[in-house]
C-alpha cells in the first residue's frame, strides 16, 4: 500500500510540456482559506444587496424614524408612554433574491435599541406564544400561568418596499472584455396608524454601488 498524490499530473509518454502544463492548471487542487471577521466588517464581494446594507438601511430608517413628529405628538397626547410598533412586510420589488426576513428583524432591532418605541412581536409569533400561553392554562401551575387577554395591541406597524435599478455597459478593449454596473437600492417605510390608517411618518434610504469586472492584468 502506498500514498497516491492526486494533485500531482503524472505526463503520458510522448505528451508535449505545454499539454501538461494546461492539464495542471485545470486539474490542480486549489486551496480554500477561510477567515473569520466581526459580523459588523463592511464587505462587498459582488455588489448585490448584502447583511451590510440590511444593517446599514435599517438603522438609517429607524433614525429617520424616531426624529420624526409622529413621536414627539406621541408622547405629548399619551403622557409620555411609549408607542407600541409592529413590524410589518417589507416587499421586494428587486430582481434579486433578497431574504426580506433578516432586514425586518434589521428593523426591530433598531427600534427595541433606540429605547423609544415598544416592538409588539409578528403575528406568526404571536400564535406560538398563544399556543404555549393556552398550554400552561391547563398544565402549569396555577401560581406561574401568564393570564390570558393581555396582549399589548400596536398602535402602529411599519411596512415598505424594496427596489432597485441595474445599469451596466460591456466593452471590449485589445481582446480583453471589461465590465461597468452601478446597481441602485432604495427603501420606502411607512408607519400607518392601526386605528385610523393615517400614514403618519414614511421615510426613505438608498444605496447606490459601482462594480467593475475587469480581466486579470489591466
Amino acid at each position: 500500500m502506498f500514498a497516491r498524490n492526486l494533485c500531482k499530473p503524472r505526463r503520458a509518454p510522448g505528451a508535449p510540456i505545454a499539454v501538461l502544463l494546461l492539464a495542471l492548471t485545470a486539474t490542480a487542487c486549489s486551496n480554500k482559506h477561510v477567515t473569520r471577521v466581526e459580523p459588523d466588517t463592511v464587505t462587498d464581494l459582488s455588489g448585490a444587496w448584502n447583511d451590510t446594507d440590511s444593517r446599514l438601511v435599517a438603522n438609517a430608517l429607524i433614525e429617520q424614524s424616531i426624529t420624526g413628529p409622529w413621536l414627539e405628538r406621541y408622547y405629548n397626547n399619551n403622557g409620555g408612554e411609549s408607542p407600541a410598533v409592529i413590524v410589518g412586510e417589507f416587499r421586494n420589488r428587486t430582481s434579486e433574491h433578497i431574504e426580506t426576513t433578516v432586514f425586518v428583524r434589521d428593523v426591530e432591532f433598531a427600534y427595541i435599541n433606540s429605547g423609544l418605541v415598544t416592538v409588539v412581536a409578528s403575528s406568526e409569533e404571536r400564535q406560538e406564544v398563544r399556543g404555549e400561553r393556552d398550554d400552561q392554562q391547563e398544565f402549569a401551575r396555577a401560581d406561574t400561568r401568564a393570564r390570558l387577554g393581555q396582549d399589548l395591541g400596536a398602535n402602529y406597524i411599519l411596512q415598505g418596499d424594496l427596489t432597485s435599478i441595474q445599469d451596466e455597459e460591456e466593452t471590449t478593449y485589445l481582446g480583453a472584455k471589461r465590465k461597468e454596473a452601478i446597481v441602485f437600492y432604495q427603501v420606502d417605510a411607512r408607519l400607518i396608524d392601526l386605528q385610523t390608517n393615517a400614514v403618519v411618518w414614511a421615510g426613505q434610504h438608498e444605496i447606490k454601488k459601482y462594480i467593475e469586472r475587469k480581466p486579470f492584468g489591466l
